[in-house]
């Protein structure tokens, strides 16, 4: 259950950090609270995380992120230390109860610098089920630290949210293209579950429309409006179009790019 703390309860922070609403906070929520319930019935461990700051404050942050905190300085309210620490603190709605886990954490990733893994490998779980706060952020931070270390991992889709729809499903349908099983909570707790949607998902997650776009149809040797292209590029590859020729990548008879 990941970072689903009292701070996304208020906007006061956020807004001074240029960062919107959490899309259907309040659907979600509840979809977590449903979730816990069912897997402590089924003696499912639950291990939440907390994000929390160091004593090293900014200096411990990745140093973008450190400079966007010193930019927006004089619009952060000033919390006193009680507020602080309620914000910090799991939602009352989802709140842990006895025998659930609680750690905290620096970085995006669970994972990260934590005692999760070494955890998780005693109690003997082999399958994560992850939730909580935000799926494009510390949920996909902590999936992919997943699956490097070869647990195998589902995320409940109706249980998780961001900053919106969009960034929202395109994280999810990332994580589908890695194998990760994307569904509703409800089809990933039962001790039976297969786990197999990913097989299911169209395309698994990719958009079927970028095959089928007209402006790359250069990769089939045709320009747009129907003529033999004469590029060397176009019968082999797309270029970025947001970099030189010279970067170009996987084009015959030319250079590849030593990060293809």
């Amino acid at each position: 259950m990941i970072d689903m703390q009292n701070s996304y309860l208020r906007q006061d922070v956020r807004d001074a950090l240029g960062w919107p609403p959490i899309w259907r906070l309040a659907e979600v929520t509840d979809e977590c609270q449903s979730l816990l319930s069912v897997a402590r019935d089924l003696g499912v461990p639950v291990v939440y995380s907390r994000q929390t700051t160091t004593p090293a404050g900014h200096l411990a942050f990745n140093p973008r992120a450190a400079r966007h905190f010193r930019a927006r300085s004089s619009v952060i309210p000033n919390l006193p230390d009680a507020e602080r620490k309620w914000r910090s603190q799991v939602m009352d709605a989802v709140a842990p109860q006895p025998g659930d886990l609680v750690l905290d954490k620096t970085r995006h990733s669970f994972f990260a610098y934590t005692e999760l893994d070494p955890i998780l490998r005693t109690l003997g779980v082999a399958r994560l089920i992850v939730a909580g706060l935000q799926t494009n952020v510390c949920v996909e931070a902590t999936v992919r630290a997943a699956l490097e270390r070869n647990y195998e991992v589902a995320v409940a889709e109706n249980a998780v949210s961001t900053d919106g729809p969009a960034l929202h499903t395109g994280s999810l349908n990332s994580m589908r293209v890695i194998y990760v099983e994307v569904a509703p909570w409800q089809e990933l707790i039962e001790p039976t579950a297969t786990w197999s949607h990913a097989y299911q998902t169209p395309d698994y997650g990719r958009d079927p429309s970028y095959w089928s776009d007209p402006t790359i149809s250069a990769l089939e040797g045709q320009r747009p409006d129907g003529a033999a292209s004469t590029s060397p590029v176009a019968s082999a590859s797309r270029s970025n179009s947001s970099t030189s020729g010279s970067m170009q990548y996987g084009m015959t008879g030319s250079k590849s790019s030593p990060n293809c």
